[in-house]
């Protein structure tokens, strides 16, 4: 389930895509198919991506584009574009793609079903109305964007995607190191008793059957007393 809204309008709707998937193609963090987000803007965009997807597992992307055709609204191209790149797909659907149309002044947010309760309805539209709006009417489109993204990125910091999974991975990457140190200590101690390597030289010295001192590490009691203790002729 995907929900979208368009900031200008100010409305949230569950959206289908109808179109036929649009031919842009994912560039990271930071899609500037429009070419209007200047390198020091898009860094910052990407850094507060970056570090939300490390820390919780949110996937957010921003995507800006020249036009909507051939999709009638802002909702409609987003909602494409989310299905068409997978986003969240990886992250149990938890993820955001905020796209911006530069023609129409339009902008709009996509997001998996998970992340409703976090930043759908009115905190996305509050963040929109507050930053990206006032920054799209000033052609400040980097700027708008960046604040839009941190955000919507400070109030998904308490989410933590599949943490259970990697609790249990860390879990077992400890057993598994701990182990192998064990086994390579207990290698090192048996390389150094070549007694033990070489149990003819043990056999020489009369400590096997016959030897009189109860064989096998003494288990069986005496078991070379029982033969005489003159051991195998």
């Amino acid at each position: 389930m995907l929900l979208c809204g368009i900031w200008a309008a100010l409305s949230w709707s569950p959206v289908e895509a109808r179109e036929k998937p649009p031919a842009l193609e994912p560039l990271g963090y930071v899609s500037d198919h429009a070419g209007v987000i200047d390198s020091d803007w898009r860094a910052r965009i990407r850094s507060v991506c970056q570090d939300l997807e490390r820390k919780t597992g949110v996937e957010m992307v921003v995507v800006t584009v020249p036009s909507l055709p051939p999709y009638g609204s802002a909702n409609d191209y987003a909602t494409a574009l989310y299905q068409k790149w997978g986003i969240g797909s990886a992250q149990e659907e938890h993820g955001v793609l905020i796209l911006l149309s530069v023609q129409e002044r339009q902008a709009a947010v996509t997001m998996g079903r998970r992340m409703l309760p976090v930043m759908g309805g009115e905190v996305a539209g509050r963040v929109g109305r507050e930053y990206l709006d006032p920054a799209i009417k000033n052609g400040h489109f980097g700027e708008g964007l960046y604040r839009t993204v941190v955000g919507l990125a400070a109030v998904s910091q308490d989410i933590r995607v599949g943490s259970l999974q990697k609790t249990h991975f860390r879990g077992l990457g400890f057993w598994i190191t701990l182990f192998t140190a064990s086994g390579a200590l207990w290698f090192l101690w048996w390389l150094s008793r070549p007694d033990l390597r070489h149990p003819y030289a043990r056999i020489r010295k009369g400590e096997y059957w016959g030897s009189g001192q109860g064989g096998f590490g003494g288990n069986f009691g005496g078991m070379g007393g029982a033969m005489g203790g003159e051991g195998w002729k």
